[in-house]
């Protein structure tokens, strides 16, 4: 079977939590994909899914993944994030997913510390609290206090043996996408093999805490508004593959944070002008800006936490993506359109008529100034899902960028409730502008231009040379690929054949001829039997020469 799978050994070695997850699907009513993907040995058929209330299939997958625990949670989560590859309903259901679960108790966490810090965990911190403030998924977090300086701190620790339990998990996740793949043809165009692939990648990368750490460091260093938004310092010296220690945040969830409407109103647009100019200016943006991750200080400030997935734009794309920006604002779907065609592959041949009508109806749906409802980041999602409906694939973090804009627009409207984004869009657009066409950028562009350009003329007179001089040895080759001409030269072959074997079935029907006016013996009917051969063997021939055209030329 093609694809990802798990040999044997793997399987027996996992069958136990393979088990529990045929039955909470069985149970959540995908008895059928189960059927269908063969499961060795059939022993989810012994287990009667218990019966729910209606629910639609998108709802379905996201109980399921709540039950299965805290690697299906991740992956789902993650999954949420490519709306190019899932229905954007799907998108919308899986965003629901809580990553809150039961803590793993203080005495397996300590072994945890113990490793990563190589010590105990007295001979650094002067305190800490045994009770975890935050459970999540991947990690625990406590508060304590550094011994050497008294500095308050939070410690990030990940759970116990997560690592091997998430690639278990993988591996398995991997398996079934696999025989999906392979059995259930409808569902064969989301390729998912190649999804579980891309997102098993990003699920061991959140791992090593120390990819978050960078993050987070960067964020903190280029951020040009550390007076309203930021993200905790981190302890570098303590900091590890499974350990985390920051800056200790007071501060309480945007929707507890009790602001006058004047208070939330600037909070709200300072957080989505921070958001918008880590994704339009600096290309680096937190990816996941939910509630649960924004906290309200009572100093008036949003402090964003959780840095383990970030996005990353090129020069190139952010241009791109304030392109499109400008044009979803004037409702020009042919723009949008043909910057989503900008950002197709070679050989994609997507129905510009189909994508234009579509994207027209979106931009109504979502962008409607004169009722006031306007949703950019659910708009940006839906974008993304036409393209990659129509063959165009946009690069993750795109997908992740429309994420990040869908999440703060909710957590804005909860601080703000007449929060609009577009308000706060417009002067990091006109920044972006500048540095796009400004004098300076212009002026910067051209000495590039004509640098480049003098560069390649300079090496010309070289190239010139070292073509000349192999014209005088002669060791120029010029090699010709003609495409397309294999059908010719395999019907002369079988013409040329035909001929040459009509030439002997003629040469044989006139031999025999001649040899049977002569009468000589022995007879065959009253004929020479020689004869009487050279025309059996000429009408075999012939026949086999009939049915050889009819039959290459009903397979033309």
């Amino acid at each position: 079977m093609p694809g990802v799978s798990l040999k044997p050994f793997d399987l027996l070695a996992n069958v136990v939590r393979a088990k529990e997850i045929a039955v909470v699907l069985v149970r959540y009513g995908f008895a059928e994909i189960i059927e269908q993907i063969e499961t060795p040995g059939a022993w989810w058929q012994r287990f009667v899914p218990t019966p729910r209330e209606h629910r639609s299939v998108y709802e379905r997958i996201r109980l399921a993944a709540e039950e299965l625990g805290p690697t299906f949670i991740k992956f789902c989560q993650l999954l949420s994030m490519r709306p190019d590859l899932v229905p954007q309903p799907l998108v919308l259901e899986l965003q629901k997913l809580q990553d809150a679960v039961q803590a793993v108790p203080f005495a397996e966490i300590r072994k945890v510390l113990l490793d990563e810090l190589e010590c105990e965990p007295g001979e650094v911190f002067g305190e800490f609290d045994e009770t975890p403030v935050a459970s999540a998924s991947l990690a625990q977090v406590y508060f304590a206090r550094l011994k050497a300086d008294g500095r308050a701190v939070a410690v990030k620790v990940q759970r116990p043996d997560l690592q091997k339990v998430v690639e278990a998990d993988l591996d398995l996740i991997a398996f079934f996408a696999a025989r999906i793949h392979h059995y259930i043809a409808r569902l064969r165009p989301f390729d998912l093999p190649a999804i579980v692939e891309e997102i098993r990648g990003g699920m061991l990368l959140e791992l090593d805490f120390r990819h978050e750490a960078r993050n987070q460091q960067y964020f903190n260093a280029q951020n040009p508004a550390g007076d309203r938004v930021f993200s905790p310092a981190v302890v570098g010296a303590l900091t590890s593959r499974r350990l985390l220690v920051m800056d200790r945040v007071d501060g309480r969830r945007v929707e507890q944070a009790g602001l006058s409407p004047e208070q939330g109103r600037a909070l709200a647009a300072a957080g989505a002008a921070s958001l918008l100019h880590q994704i339009l200016i600096f290309g680096f943006f937190h990816a996941d800006p939910h509630a649960g991750n924004v906290l309200v200080t009572p100093d008036g400030r949003l402090c964003l936490l959780d840095w383990g997935l970030a996005g990353h734009l090129t020069r190139r794309m952010r241009h791109a993506l304030a392109d499109l920006f400008i044009a979803a604002a004037k409702h020009d779907a042919e723009q949008v359109v043909q910057i989503g065609m900008s950002l197709a592959g070679p050989g994609t041949k997507p129905d510009f008529r189909t994508m234009e009508k579509e994207v027209t109806i979106v931009l109504r749906e979502n962008l409607n100034f004169a009722t006031g409802d306007e949703q950019i980041g659910l708009l940006i999602l839906k974008l993304i899902e036409i393209f990659g409906r129509n063959g165009i694939s946009v690069t993750r973090d795109y997908a992740l960028m429309a994420k990040a804009v869908l999440s703060i627009e909710e957590v804005g409207r909860t601080l703000d409730r007449a929060f609009d984004l577009r308000q706060v869009a417009r002067p990091v657009l006109r920044e972006l502008h500048r540095e796009r066409w400004s004098p300076r950028a212009l002026a910067g562009k051209t000495r590039s231009f004509f640098a480049s350009a003098f560069g390649r003329l300079g090496d010309l007179p070289a190239e010139l040379d070292r073509l000349l001089r192999r014209l005088e040895q002669d060791d120029l080759t010029v090699n010709f690929q003609h495409r397309g001409l294999e059908g010719l030269t395999d019907a002369l072959r079988a013409a040329s054949n035909r001929i040459a074997l009509g030439l002997v079935i003629g040469a044989l029907i006139i031999g025999s001829s001649q040899i049977v006016t002569t009468g000589i013996h022995p007879l065959l009917f009253g004929y020479p039997a020689l004869g009487i051969t050279g025309y059996l063997l000429s009408a075999l021939l012939g026949l086999w020469v009939i049915w050889d055209i009819i039959r290459h030329g009903r397979h033309k």
